[in-house]
């Protein structure tokens, strides 16, 4: 199978990267140092390549209404243009589709940014509600070339604590319109050097810092700039280890078709207090919550935690690792994981990791965030 490659695969190539198949794409793990890479965007700025995922705009008079059936948080949130929400997108068992960050630019223009893997399925399952609904809303994806998307939009995270102020100094033109921005706001700033720039203030390392997309042509010279202004490339290594200190999921990891959001840690997304009825809202009201999402910090030495392994609770119940690695800022291996009603922060879970049973700590979410460690 020939490997999808991003605008920016030759720069990649060009810094020594070690490249692997990510889902299809061929993506950098590393530049040569993850842990470097994982310290620059806790203490400095560092920069990911992100043009896999998918910017889809949906257009048209009913754009708000279909968001409202589609997506399990509640777009009337969205009331002020430039306004994010992050949201899941479920199917009718109240499994999830996909999770997604929704941008509201204006009453017929929202923006989607979808995950890499899931982005076709995204798509068709939009435009199959788009025809079931007749909400007339025209889907477009902007990040593979075609006749409706002849000029595709990379995107490039820039995060860390230094990362706006050296984004400003590669792109001045943007820090009037982005300095007041806050947490899960975007703009966009029509002439840049590298074209019209989006440029929002989420991202996925618990660090600050912006989302930028530009026209696919442009981002490798933005990529490059940005590297001379002293933010350094990291790639899919650090990316995880940052998101799970961060305790934000992995689709495919920690939930996907088969998995009761309630149970991945994302009830804080799901709006189920309104009369508004969306997709997979009766499921969810039938099946409640089941398990909860904890994080976990192994306290006996003799192992790494993994996906997969499994928790027992001290009733005996048992859950179940879904993302684990070891911290570069705590210096300890930690996790997320799913695990019995009855477990609970403070308390001595064991893992199994291989013949042994271990003792973990559980502690509630973000391990660490802006710097700090927080769980310990």
């Amino acid at each position: 199978m020939t490997l999808k490659a991003t605008p920016l695969n030759s720069a990649h190539r060009s810094l020594g990267a070690k490249m692997v198949d990510f889902g299809g794409w061929d993506m950098p793990v590393n530049y040569g140092s993850q842990i470097e890479e994982h310290n620059a965007v806790r203490l400095d700025a560092g920069m990911f390549d992100v043009s896999h995922m998918c910017v889809v705009d949906l257009k048209g008079a009913n754009v708000r209404a279909f968001l409202r059936g589609l997506l399990a948080n509640n777009v009337d949130k969205l009331q002020v243009p430039g306004k994010a929400l992050y949201s899941c997108m479920l199917n009718p068992e109240g499994g999830v589709i996909d999770d997604l960050i929704v941008y509201y630019f204006s009453e017929d223009w929202f923006r989607l940014v979808v995950n890499a893997g899931t982005a076709e399925k995204d798509v068709a399952w939009m435009a199959q509600q788009n025809d079931a609904t007749g909400s007339g809303v025209a889907i477009t994806q902007r990040r593979d070339r075609s006749e409706e998307n002849p000029d595709p939009i990379a995107l490039v995270a820039v995060q860390g604590p230094n990362a706006r102020a050296k984004v400003w100094q590669v792109l001045p033109e943007t820090q009037a319109a982005s300095e007041s921005l806050k947490p899960f706001n975007v703009v966009i700033v029509p002439d840049t050097a590298f074209g019209e720039a989006m440029v929002a203030r989420t991202g996925y390392t618990g660090e600050d810092g912006f989302e930028i997309g530009v026209p696919a042509s442009q981002v490798e010279a933005l990529w490059n700039a940005l590297k001379d202004a002293g933010v350094k490339p990291a790639g899919l290594g650090a990316r995880d280890t940052l998101r799970l200190e961060a305790g934000m999921n992995l689709y495919g990891q920690d939930m996907d078709d088969n998995i009761n959001p309630l149970d991945a840690g994302l009830g804080w997304t799901i709006d189920l207090v309104s009369e508004r009825d969306f997709i997979g809202k009766s499921a969810l009201q039938a099946k409640g919550q089941q398990a909860n999402f904890v994080g976990l910090i192994l306290r006996e030495k003799g192992g790494i935690l993994r996906a997969h392994q499994k928790v027992v609770a001290a009733s005996g119940n048992a859950g179940e690792i879904t993302s684990g690695t070891f911290s570069p800022s705590m210096q300890q291996a930690i996790a997320l994981a799913r695990v019995p009603l009855d477990v609970a922060v403070g308390d001595t879970v064991h893992v199994e990791i291989r013949d042994k049973k271990l003792a973990a700590s559980v502690v509630k979410l973000p391990f660490v965030r802006n710097g700090k460690v927080l769980a310990s």
